[in-house]
């Protein structure tokens, strides 16, 4: 069973491939009961959704490994769900291309892996937890689960020390350090 959704937004570059933004969420329960086909065109509309200020009015080529995610843009008879995602695509000038699993190793390792705060985010917004968590690892959440709060879209934690501190994605928190050392007040003092 899939339990999360990932994307990537990359762009080419001399014909190779960069990767500009990773982005992921844990599916909840009713989502989780989509078939494989559904939960592939979620996967593209959470994507197009999260990085709609880059992909606005630009050329975009979906890479995905479900080549049936095709016809079911195509069924005239779709749920009213589909129909709504169906119509949010629209608003996009996108291509899809299969890909299939052996060339798409990145989503497949994003999926895999879910980044720490998903379960909280997740919890924080839907108020569900996984339903396959046994009691202990409900305990265990449910124990920190009082420091953390989401608000616009950011997850904030209550420090110890009474700081309120945004937490960031791993793939960001790199460049966040390298912004602050470069930064004209940041890092060593550096006199030419």
């Amino acid at each position: 069973m899939t339990f999360a959704i990932g994307a990537i937004l990359g762009q080419r570059e001399d014909r190779k491939p960069y990767v500009i933004y990773y982005a992921s969420k844990t599916l909840n329960e009713a989502q989780r009961n989509y078939t494989t086909t559904e939960k592939e065109l979620l996967a593209m509309v959470f994507a197009l959704d999260k990085f709609r200020a880059y992909l606005v009015g630009s050329f975009i080529i979906v890479f995905t490994d479900h080549s049936a995610l095709k016809y079911l843009l195509t069924k005239q008879d779709a749920k009213a769900r589909l129909i709504r995602w169906i119509l949010l695509l629209q608003e996009f000038d996108l291509q899809i291309r299969d890909k299939k699993g052996v060339e798409n190793v990145e989503s497949l390792m994003l999926l895999e892996k879910a980044p720490w705060y998903a379960h909280i985010a997740n919890y924080l917004v839907t108020g569900e937890v996984p339903s396959e968590w046994k009691a202990q690892d409900r305990k265990h959440f449910f124990a920190k689960i009082h420091a953390y709060y989401w608000e616009e879209l950011f997850l904030f934690k209550y420090c110890a020390d009474q700081i309120i501190r945004k937490c960031v994605p791993e793939e960001e928190q790199q460049g966040i350090l390298n912004h602050c050392h470069e930064n004209a007040c940041g890092g060593p003092l550096c006199l030419s």
